[in-house]
């Protein structure tokens, strides 16, 4: 029997990070994955995929829409099959690069599918059906999540898809529709619309991207409709039946109302993901999980000695960085050190064009929390960089504590912004001031200019106009 430190189930974000972190820090590290390659959903069918075919349709988008204005006339054809290799070498790269890491920082990779046995056991059964039993002093639980099921629609990821079959489609759909207006159906449904579909949303509450501020929210959607995205919101999808052809839903007002009928080619189930524990033996150390099937911890630690849970299985955002946070705090509170996570400080991104990116309160929590706010606005329209870009939508917007001034929250939709929330996620961390980001030297002409603004704008002496 194979002894460990620690064995991690599950080798996405949260999994492959902690077998690195404990190699690092000396310990002997195994990670159970049954995928042919590491990384998990993010690397192989989510994240990584979705972003080389964001990045692709973008450009795509734009030889077809902008070039011409900027002076450089040409006539795009789309070469789907080559979009598809291209998206595929860039998935294989980087999961080997994980590989690369595990060797590097003396971690095991143990293939197959892993069971917990009881207490500091861990069951293997391999692709052919062999077994091995592994020993821990520490087991960690990153099997990650799966997509959120709807009755009456039947997955087949022929015609009716889930985030991966949509991110592997042989054609561009005539007409997409895609069930749920949170992150991942706007990023896919939005690679499809550029390439050429036709896209409808349908969203069972009254607005999209729920958990986002509301007037960024506002103003996404406005965006994505001038683009030619259509939304059906507080509309309950009743069922679906899919043919050779096409699929045929039914629908109707959540508020009640007459029923209809939608006919698409191609259908996206994206109503959220859920945890996935099946089959992994939680009954054998006594370890239950809650009524949505998410594991409870206490600082990463399970209801039973020994056993720590990570990443999608807990409570918080599905979100591959939160999953890494965990990993390196769980593994480091194990190895005896302060293993810590800032919850309130998880940046979201939605990689759509224009982005949307947010890290802390939005207007709203604060509203509910009683908590006295101040607010500063930039608009992309008043940025030199974003003008000459000819990229001027959206805006930046910080709200700030009236009394103290700390930065509570910070909210962009614009160009690029993913790489611009970072900023205030820092300035966070150290419980800034707005103050402390307008005092401090942006280069110009850039689009970070805008965060710059923004926080000036808390107190009133925005310098641009």
């Amino acid at each position: 029997m194979a002894q460990y430190d620690v064995v991690i189930i599950g080798g996405g974000p949260g999994g492959y990070n902690a077998a690195i972190r404990a190699g690092q820090l000396g310990l002997k590290a195994a990670c159970v994955e049954s995928r042919a390659t590491l990384g998990g959903t993010c690397l192989n069918v989510g994240c990584m995929p979705s972003k080389a075919l964001l990045h692709a349709s973008e450009l795509f988008d734009a030889a077809n829409t902008e070039f011409a204005t900027l002076g450089i006339d040409v006539k795009p054809k789309l070469n789907l099959p080559q979009m598809m290799k291209q998206k595929a070498e860039s998935v294989a790269a980087l999961t080997k690069g994980i590989e690369f890491l595990f060797k590097k920082n003396k971690a095991d990779w143990v293939k197959g599918r892993g069971r917990i046995a009881g207490p500091g056991k861990v069951e293997v059964t391999a692709e052919d059906g062999s077994t091995q039993t592994l020993e821990a002093r520490n087991i960690v639980i990153a099997t990650g999540s799966e997509p959120a099921g709807l009755p009456g629609i039947t997955v087949d990821n022929v015609r009716v898809l889930d985030s991966t079959g949509a991110l592997s489609l042989p054609e561009v759909p005539k007409h997409l529709v895609v069930i749920g207006a949170g992150i991942i159906g706007l990023e896919l449904g939005s690679v499809w619309r550029r390439l050429g579909a036709k896209v409808t949303v349908v969203e069972f509450l009254d607005r999209i991207t729920p958990g986002m501020d509301a007037e960024v929210a506002k103003a996404f959607q406005r965006a994505l409709t001038k683009q030619g995205m259509e939304f059906k919101l507080g509309t309950k999808v009743t069922g679906g039946t899919a043919s050779k052809a096409g699929v045929s839903l039914t629908m109707e007002p959540v508020a009640g109302g007459a029923a209809e009928t939608l006919e698409a080619d191609y259908v996206l189930l994206a109503i959220g993901r859920r945890p996935y524990t099946e089959g992994l033996g939680l009954e054998t150390v006594g370890v239950e999980t809650d009524k949505r099937g998410f594991i409870p911890t206490d600082h990463w630690k399970t209801s039973a000695p020994g056993v720590w849970a990570i990443g999608d299985v807990t409570l918080g955002p599905m979100l591959a960085h939160k999953a890494e946070e965990e990993a390196v705090a769980a593994i480091e509170s194990l190895a005896g050190k302060a293993g810590h996570v800032s919850y309130g400080l998880i940046p979201s991104v939605v990689y759509t064009s224009p982005e949307v990116a947010w890290v802390g309160k939005t207007e709203e929590e604060l509203k509910a929390e009683g908590r006295a706010y101040k607010s500063g606005k930039f608009p992309f329209s008043a940025n030199s960089r974003a003008k000459i870009n000819h990229e001027t939508e959206g805006f930046v917007k910080v709200l700030a504590d009236a009394a103290t001034d700390e930065i509570l929250g910070a909210h962009l939709i614009g160009p690029q912004v993913s790489e611009m929330v970072g900023e205030y996620a820092v300035a966070m961390e150290f419980r800034a001031a707005s103050e402390d980001v307008a005092r401090t030297c942006h280069p110009h002409p850039t689009r970070s200019e805008a965060l710059r603004q923004a926080a000036m704008g808390v107190e009133g002496w925005t310098m641009q106009a």
